[in-house]
Order: structure tokens, then sequence, then C-alpha cells
């Protein structure tokens, strides 16, 4: 019995190796290389976007990537900021406060919702960001999400090197931040309490 139990936990600790797996096709290996495409999953493109895409559309994906990676930060920080108790100063409304306006999604859907006029700014403003601040202004972008415009900050200073590591990193962050939104989004319609977050 006890060598049909190890034979089994044996058995399902190999359904989690990681599988060989051959190249698809000559497309897929002009982006292998690609910032992003790193330890531990390398190329990653499970439903197949980029099959046949050429240089453009990559570039594409990868700036919505990294767009909505930014926005997934912002999202997971204010989401942990706002149940921490802090809130911006001032009001949301006229006769509101933005420290009385729920967590998460129950901010915009619910008994205690923002009113739609407040909702409709709030989108207004972040179209206006979208469309006006959040642009290459200069064109001369070193890549697609190169927001400096004129700015330098010390990047151009730096190697190559440290100038694609970080860009790897940011990519990375974004991607787990992602993931870090969807859950505190499930977890939220679940209830309950999650450590460091606290109540749902």
């Amino acid at each position: 019995m006890k060598s049909f139990i190890f034979a089994a936990a044996i058995a399902s600790a190999t359904a989690f190796a990681p599988a060989q797996v051959s190249k698809v096709s000559t497309s897929l290996k002009a982006f292998e290389n690609e910032i992003g495409a790193q330890a531990p999953l390398g190329f990653w493109d499970p439903l197949g976007f980029l099959d046949r895409a050429d240089q453009e559309t990559f570039d594409r994906l990868r700036y919505v990537e990294l767009k909505h990676g930014r926005i997934a930060q912002l999202a997971f920080v204010g989401n942990l900021i706002t149940r921490a108790g802090y809130h911006l100063p001032g009001n949301i409304e006229l006769d509101r406060a933005f420290a009385d306006v729920p967590n998460g999604i129950a901010a915009i859907n619910g008994p205690d919702a923002i009113s739609t006029a407040a909702l409709l700014q709030t989108l207004a403003f972040i179209g206006f960001l979208e469309t006006r601040v959040m642009i290459d202004a200069t064109g001369e972008s070193q890549f697609r999400g190169d927001f400096r415009n004129g700015f330098d900050f010390g990047w151009d200073k730096q190697s190559p090197e440290w100038q694609a590591n970080k860009r790897a990193i940011e990519l990375n962050q974004g991607r787990a931040a992602m993931m870090g939104i969807l859950g505190l989004m499930v977890h939220e319609q679940l209830g309950g309490s999650i450590p460091i977050v606290g109540q749902m």
C-alpha cells in the first residue's frame, strides 16, 4: 500500500514537470529573444497571438502589455492604500469626501458607489491622460511606451544591458500586478479576509 501511495505521489509530481516544447514556426523564432521572454517560461504564447505576427504587431501587443501592466500596478497599490485607510483629501462630489467612498469595485458598482457624474468625470480625466499626456510628444522614444518626452532621468547614461534589464523588470512587475489586481477583485467578490489586505 505504501509503495502504491509513493508511486502515485511521484506520478502526480511529474505532471507538473516542464515538458520539452518543440519550435512551432519560424515566425515565433523572431520573438524568442525579445525582452520579456525570460525564465521560467521563456517565450510563452499559449493562445497563438504571434503565430503569423510581424514585428509591428509584436510591438503593438508589447505596448498594450506594458500599458496594462502599468495600470494594474497603479490599481493594485491604490487598492492596498485605500484599504489601509489612506484617501485623497477633499471631495469627489460636492457633498461627499473621498474617504466616504467604499474600497475596490464597490466604489463604482453598489449601493454606496460614486454618482454617475463623478464616474464620467473620472473616465474623462483618464481619457485626457491617455490621449494628451501619456504619449510620445517628441517622437524621440526609444521604444513604444517610452514617454520621457525629452526628460532623461539618467536613462541614456546607462548601458544597453542595464536598460534591457530594467525593461524586463517592469514587464514582470506589470504581469504580477495584473494577476494581483485580478486576485483582489475575485477575493472581493468572494468576501472574507486576506493577510495584509484585511477584510474584503
